[in-house]
């Protein structure tokens, strides 16, 4: 039997469009032998605009829901999680070829590493491309440092959230994406480095679409008082999850 990695994609209509690069990204993904992987679309409320941009593969699921967020959205698609391990992918990002293989190499050779995150490229409105100079060494993350960093760095980590690739259970047993509006990926990254060792990949491995619509650009997303309900949150429940001791190691 092939084992498998799930793809986890949150997407509301202005984002649907680019569905289709997403796909063909991850259609130039090479896995090893015997695994395979299968791509869980769930959109953030109902409609008729998403679907017409849903691929038509046997690999893809998609499923609509009550608008709540791409928090609930992502939380939401575990329900259809049918695989060891689950990857993060934005509608409107891209994998960088080779990521898959790569993230996991990383878990399936030490089983301490709950998570992995790589290198990526901001891709801008006219295709070009451009790197971020803070990233880490290639390696392992020690538990606590995405913590430590972001909260000396104004709330920034040093790995991107938007690269994540989890064992599926850790990712059940810390409750899936935050209920928050925005910043629930960086609450779950802070979780998860709370309770499990990491893995950083200096190689690319996504091109991060910049453009009007994503919901990182609208000025909602950085109003002072909500941004700092939002870092405290994600800040306490990752101390909070450290001073428990819980240590995730398979």
């Amino acid at each position: 039997m092939l084992r498998r990695i799930v793809i986890i994609t949150a997407v509301h209509e202005p984002g649907a469009v680019y569905l289709q690069d997403a796909f063909k990204s991850l259609c130039e993904q090479e896995l090893p032998q015997g695994w395979e992987w299968h791509w869980v679309i769930q959109q953030d409320g109902t409609g008729d605009t998403v679907a017409p941009h849903v691929p038509d593969d046997p690999r893809v699921t998609f499923r609509q829901g009550r608008a709540g967020g791409p928090g609930v959205a992502r939380t939401m698609a575990l329900a259809y999680a049918d695989g060891e391990y689950v990857k993060v992918l934005d509608a409107d990002d891209q994998l960088a070829p080779g990521a898959l293989a790569r993230d996991l190499a990383a878990l399936e050779a030490d089983r301490s590493i709950g998570w992995a995150t790589s290198r990526v490229l901001d891709l801008l409105p006219d295709g070009t491309t451009v790197g971020f100079d803070g990233d880490p060494e290639n390696g392992p993350i020690e538990h606590g440092a995405v913590l430590e960093h972001w909260k000396a760095n104004d709330f920034r980590a040093q790995v991107h959230p938007a690269t994540l690739f989890a064992r599926r259970d850790l990712v059940l047993a810390l409750g899936g994406w935050m209920a928050l509006p925005a910043s629930e990926d960086t609450g779950l990254l802070l979780a998860l480095n709370a309770t499990a060792r990491g893995w950083f990949s200096s190689e690319v491995g996504l091109f991060y679409r910049k453009w009007p619509g994503q919901a990182t650009s609208q000025g909602a997303h950085t109003a002072p008082a909500e941004r700092e309900a939002r870092m405290a949150v994600v800040e306490a429940r990752a101390r909070a999850l450290a001073g428990y001791g819980w240590r995730a190691e398979a």
